[in-house]
């Protein structure tokens, strides 16, 4: 399975990438949940229920939401095998804008420790499994290695796959000639958020929109002028130095399998490989083809990761190595 086939018709990483963010559909038909946050804000939790004590937990990637294929992709496999699943949505996207001014972004995974204890206290789950792609792979990557010990005893393992592993790489990536369309399609749904928090917090410094938004170019200038200020970082390039999660996984104690299509236009070199102080227990697959949360089988209805993730969730240990 480490060099699997895509379709024949997605003959490229760009169509392996957009072909199934355009029009592969997995519906499940979920149950929504709100919590409040101890901040004031919330989170909308999406459930898939089998009644089971053992959960999967898919983070969605930037601007994503739950209802990505990818996500349901995921939690529809494991359903089939035994398990309850949840779809958890960052801060303002699940369809409505979250209450605060700041937003989510790679650096955060305190949502995220908060969504896994609250599964676990509320559902009497015995064992979890987590997943994430892009950006949900640096958010699971930073819960599992930024404070290793307050990890559950319950999670057994974990797959992230297409992560910026190293941010700034994958900034210069998506601004290289043929991929900034990428960017500027990231670009225009921020600026729908922007636009809205600067009319709900018109005094706020970080959050000014008219003639401010019309000179973001690029990534840099975004995060420069929004990400960072709005979440306690000194510069865009503080932001990513201190948000990427390649210096962290040193520390991650459970089962771990990165998965990284060589094809990804999104990742740039600095993502292709894993320092040298990292643990035996994370893994880094490179299949040559998939995209960017692409992974699709030729004649399979489910991707590669979300077969690899379920394969893998089912041989886990529960307990840390």
């Amino acid at each position: 399975m480490s060099q699997f086939q895509p379709p024949f018709y997605q003959f490229n990483g760009h169509i392996q990438t957009i072909y199934p963010s355009l029009f592969r559909k997995v519906p499940v038909p979920y149950e929504r949940e709100r919590i409040e946050l101890p901040d004031g804000d919330f989170l909308d939790l999406d459930w898939l229920k089998t009644g089971s004590k053992k959960l999967v937990i898919v983070t969605h990637g930037l601007e994503g939401d739950s209802t990505r294929h990818y996500v349901t992709g995921l939690l529809k496999l494991f359903a089939e095998h035994g398990f309850d699943g949840l779809g958890w949505n960052s801060r303002s996207c699940s369809g409505e804008l979250n209450r605060l001014p700041r937003f989510y972004h790679h650096g955060d995974a305190e949502d995220l420790r908060y969504v896994l204890e609250y599964a676990i206290t509320e559902g009497g789950y015995e064992e979890v499994f987590l997943a994430g792609y892009s950006m949900g792979g640096s958010l699971t990557l930073r819960l599992l290695g930024e404070f290793p010990e307050k990890i559950p005893k319950e999670v057994s393992g974990a797959m992230v796959a297409s992560v910026p592993l190293d941010i700034y790489s994958s900034v210069l990536e998506l601004q290289k000639p043929g991929k900034t369309f990428y960017m500027n399609r990231f670009i225009k749904k921020l600026a729908v958020k922007i636009e809205a928090k600067s009319k709900l917090f018109p005094d706020h410094p970080h959050l000014k929109f008219e003639g401010y938004f019309d000179r973001i170019k690029n990534f840099e200038d975004f995060d420069g002028t929004y990400t960072a200020p709005l979440h306690g970082y000194k510069s865009a390039h503080d932001f990513y130095a201190r948000a990427s999660t390649k210096p962290l996984l040193k520390n991650i104690r459970v089962h771990v399998k990165i998965v990284q299509a060589l094809n990804d236009p999104f990742l740039g070199q600095e993502c292709l490989a894993l320092p040298d102080d990292s643990p035996l227990n994370v893994e880094l697959l490179m299949p040559k083809k998939g995209g960017h949360v692409g992974f699709m089988i030729s004649g399979e209805p489910f991707s590669f990761t979300e077969q690899l993730a379920l394969d893998f969730a089912l041989k886990a240990k529960k307990k840390h190595p």
